[in-house]
């Protein structure tokens, strides 16, 4: 099982380099890489952080964007807008193939308006496979990921677009799933073997959200189901930065998760 912690976890603490560098330093085995903003989006930047994983054993599990900054203009209907996005989707793709990330954590289009909406999803399964096809290019596969303010916040939309994109892999956020109002088993049901990454957090006895083993969340629950679908991806820690105090707390759930993980896998 591959064990390790988003370098989102240190978003604002860390630059995203400088956090690649904490966790390879700390020995931690796997990582997801959030780049934050356009200057990071390229083979350039790709480069500089591969130079910080080296001499270390942390491996590059995946990728992820800042998403509202050019994932939704995908999917939109002013031509202009979609190839600009495109433009900087292979931007991200060079930095990640560079790192050798192996999935790109997607969000897609931010659902932020009120108003009724009705799901195109042979339109969307299109685009989808348009975006599946560009990652692919540099050896990385399109991962959706649940997220309680994007496409992904119901059950059946996995399902219908892994239709119309068969290569599709799917993220399991525990947190978002809550969010979303939605039992993140019913997710686990429905995606099944193509989850390939899961983003861990915990709850505390007043529902706030701190590091996995500070809390009362029922992870061996999770770890069983997760295994009756036969997964063995990644299950990384993606916390926010006033869900915990000292760095060295990361180390330490890093730890509670892989003792724990033993047991059940």
């Amino acid at each position: 099982m591959q064990i390790g912690v988003s370098t989102a976890s240190l978003f604002v603490r860390k630059t995203t380099e400088d956090a690649l560098s904490y966790i390879r330093e700390e020995n931690i085995p796997y990582t997801e890489v959030f780049l934050s903003t356009y200057r990071e989006y390229n083979r350039a930047f790709g480069k500089l952080l591969k130079e910080r994983l080296a001499g270390g054993k942390t491996k590059v599990h995946s990728v992820h964007t800042l998403n509202t900054q050019f994932e939704p203009q995908l999917y939109s209907v002013n031509p202009r807008a979609a190839e600009d996005s495109f433009d900087i989707l292979e931007g991200v793709m060079e930095a990640a193939e560079e790192i050798g990330a192996k999935y790109y954590t997607f969000h897609g289009v931010a659902r932020l308006k009120k108003t009724p909406f009705r799901m195109d999803y042979d339109r969307v399964g299109k685009i989808t496979e348009k975006i599946f096809s560009a990652c692919a290019a540099h050896g990385v596969t399109l991962s959706y990921e649940t997220v309680h303010w994007c496409y992904y916040n119901y059950i059946g939309f996995f399902r219908e677009i892994k239709k119309r994109c068969p290569g599709l892999k799917g993220t399991l956020d525990i947190k978002q799933a809550r969010q979303s109002g939605v039992f993140y088993g019913d997710f686990i049901d429905e995606m099944g073997s193509d989850i390939v990454t899961v983003h861990l957090s915990d709850l505390d006895e007043n529902g706030k959200m701190c590091l996995p083993g500070k809390g009362c969340f029922d992870f061996a629950e999770l770890f069983r189901r997760l295994k009756d679908v036969g997964f063995s991806g990644a299950m990384l820690i993606e916390a926010y930065q006033g869900d915990y105090g000292e760095l060295s707390e990361l180390k330490e759930s890093v730890e509670f998760i892989s003792e724990l993980s033993e047991r059940i896998f």
